[in-house]
């Protein structure tokens, strides 16, 4: 599961809507913020046996296990290169819109500008973009598994298809069974032909996410410990719960930690193919850790004759649920944990390992509130390379509160928010911090921004930031990051609603995409605002088109939105209601000028037969493209071709 982008959008949809209170926003009479302690380190260490791992992991998990278990940890809500082509597109197209230059994001469509790859519906497609047809299809689940979610990377004539939830069935399987480990599952797919399977590979844990470079991916999931917990018998207290559980635990084998995954050949319907576990010596660990999960790091090269063997996997004894890449790094942070009335993480274990107590569980207490932050190295070929590991406090966003820029890491968190199950015994209160990405070590913060309210989106440019933080008026803080040292808050906008999405729109501007929101904080329906950051000290609005009663994936999914900088075409899926009914689901198309934004229509697709089961019909327009003078639209329906520069019809392909 992708939470880094998509349920942070819909957390903070959610959450505006009934907010309350008075404004927070920092400002020039505000008190100097009080200083952060940025000491502590986190410091990963490889385990030089399976015996010194099996122990560490046992110990600390016994720690931290309840009387219900492990339980499930919640993690907080929360393209530059599109894939080589087999030769330069003699028109111009648009690519995935992703975080950073080169590093390219899973996503629904790919395209090489000859090209339009999909996968929806379980089904992926291959659409010539000349002749505007379907020319290859492939079908990759089981029918009754058409609402599965998939994401594509593609590189040259190969597509990897991340299937991130498990217990997906592959089409043409066996008894309707499970092939592999329970969780996602990536299938390699030879676009050269007709599209036809290679292989596949299914892991155990969750996805997090993948990042792509040329024509490597990396592939991060979490996976928690494989333990056999007792049936508590009837009657019995929380503790003596507490001590069965302990006490299967510590008796539990190494391979209850090392993540598995399977690896098949052929149509990956189940064919030939073998198992494997993450080794021994592949795993380190932080100086503290839960014992309670793993964070494993896959390389596949899509150019190799056998992508899934070309490296061996990874794994650290740590959380992750925001990644981050740049051409050389990779970033995979931690979130401090949702609070729970009994957190997996504060439950101590005798130091011994003999009998464990059987009396009441104690008192818990929450969690602290910072995140973790790993980087390795992926600047070359093969497994990626631990470098490094550090804390800040609060927790993120997504992915782009996490910027790497002349040597250093900047990251921006709130602290003391409410989340659910979670009162803030504090007014809440954002920052960024500057660490040394060699070490990510601190050399700087700015803090005290948006106090009683937290962020909603952030962007960095060069050695510029800008934060918006919410709760009933929308703060944008312009930041000169330029001073690892002495970053500082040069200057301050505020207007009404708030921007959940940040996109650079040339020299001193910003297209941001949210909502407008009524004095006392209520969503009153998509905004779009022209941003003009000329001046640091002075950021002004100078255009805003609003859609009462209406919303967007692209405030939570930055990949929904496209922005064509040649034309000033900007595109964004756009859903508006009455009732409490969806009376328009379409593509919103804008013209964005140096001062000012203007409409210029909508493309609308026509409606699937609604699909049985219980899962929603289809969602509308998800993404849109250009090619040459085409603007291209994808829903669950079908690809509708469209003048980009008049929206009038050229072409529709249904998906049967």
């Amino acid at each position: 599961m992708r939470t880094s982008i998509r349920t942070a959008g819909v957390l903070a949809a959610l959450l505006v809507t009934g907010a309350a209170g008075c404004a927070g926003g920092r400002t020039a009479q505000d008190s100097p913020p009080s200083p952060v302690d940025l000491t502590g380190k986190v410091r990963l260490v490889s385990y030089t046996d399976c015996a010194e791992m099996t122990e560490g992991l046992r110990r600390a998990a016994a720690r931290n296990v309840t009387p219900w278990g492990f339980g499930d940890a919640m993690l907080f809500a929360a393209r530059e290169d599109a894939g080589g082509a087999k030769q330069a597109a003699p028109q111009p197209f648009s690519t995935t819109n992703t975080h950073e230059a080169g590093v390219d994001e899973p996503d629904l469509v790919k395209t090489d500008g000859d090209r339009v790859i999909t996968v929806t519906g379980g089904v992926l497609r291959v659409a010539d973009a000349r002749t505007r047809r379907v020319t290859g299809t492939l079908r990759l689940v089981a029918r009754d598994q058409w609402w599965a979610e998939a994401d594509l990377l593609v590189d040259g004539d190969r597509a990897l298809v991340l299937f991130q939830g498990g217990g997906i069935i592959p089409f043409g399987a066996m008894a309707k069974t499970r092939v592999g480990p329970d969780g996602p599952r990536y299938v390699l797919v030879d676009l050269s032909g007709e599209p036809r399977v290679l292989g596949a590979m299914t892991v155990h844990g969750q996805h997090v996410d993948a990042r792509q470079s040329g024509s490597t991916v990396r592939l991060v999931v979490r996976s928690q410990p494989d333990v056999t917990f007792p049936t508590p018998k009837e009657g019995a207290s929380e503790g003596e719960m507490l001590a069965a559980n302990r006490r299967a635990v510590l008796a539990t084998p190494a391979d209850a930690w090392l993540p598995s995954y399977a690896i098949e050949s052929g149509d990956g319907a189940g064919g030939a193919g073998r198992t494997e576990r993450v080794g021994c010596d592949q795993v380190s660990h932080p100086d503290s850790f839960t014992g309670t999960s793993m964070l494993t790091v896959h390389t596949i090269d899509l150019a190799a004759a056998a992508p899934f063997g070309s490296a061996s996997p990874i794994a650290v004894a740590a959380d992750g649920d925001t990644v981050y890449g740049t051409a050389g790094s990779l970033y995979v942070t931690s979130n401090p944990r949702w609070w729970t009335a009994r957190p997996v993480d504060v439950v101590p274990v005798p130091e011994t390992s003999g009998p464990e107590t059987s009396g009441p569980a104690p008192t818990p207490t929450a969690p602290p509130e910072r995140t973790e932050v790993h980087r390795f190295d992926v600047s070359g070929p093969g497994a990626p390379r631990y470098v490094t590991s550090g804390t800040v406090p609060g927790r993120l966003l997504n992915q782009y509160s996490l910027s790497e820029y002349d040597g250093h890491l900047r990251v921006a968190t709130t602290s003391g928010a409410e989340v659910f199950g979670r009162a803030s015994e504090a007014p809440s209160e954002s920052g960024v911090y500057v660490l040394d990405a060699g070490t990510l070590t601190p050399t700087g913060s700015v803090t005290g921004l948006g106090r009683g309210e937290r962020i909603y989106s952030v962007r960095f440019t060069g050695g510029l930031g800008y934060v918006v933080t919410f709760r009933q008026t929308d703060p944008l803080y312009a930041l000169d990051l330029r001073d690892p040292a002495a970053p500082k808050v040069t200057g301050e906008l505020k207007i009404t609603g708030f921007s959940a999405y940040l996109h650079p729109a040339g020299e001193g501007r910003l297209i941001g995409i949210g909502q407008e929101a009524s004095g006392a904080g209520r969503a009153l329906g998509t905004q779009i605002s022209l941003f003009d950051v000329t001046d640091p000290a002075a950021p002004a609005v100078l255009s805003r088109f609003h859609r009462k009663d209406s919303g967007s994936e692209a405030e939570w999914d930055p990949h929904a939105f496209l922005y064509w900088p040649a034309t000033g075409l900007a595109v964004l899926p756009l859903q508006s209601w009455a009732g409490g009914e969806v009376t328009e689901s379409a593509a919103l198309a804008l013209r964005v000028g140096d001062r000012e934004i203007t409409r210029l229509g909508v493309v609308a697709h026509p409606k699937p037969a609604a699909k049985k089961g219980f899962a929603p019909d289809s969602q509308g327009i998800r993404r849109s493209l250009v090619i040459g003078g085409d603007l291209w639209t994808l829903s669950g329906a079908g690809l509708k071709v469209s003048d980009a520069a008049t929206l009038a019809d050229r072409a529709w392909i249904p998906f049967a």
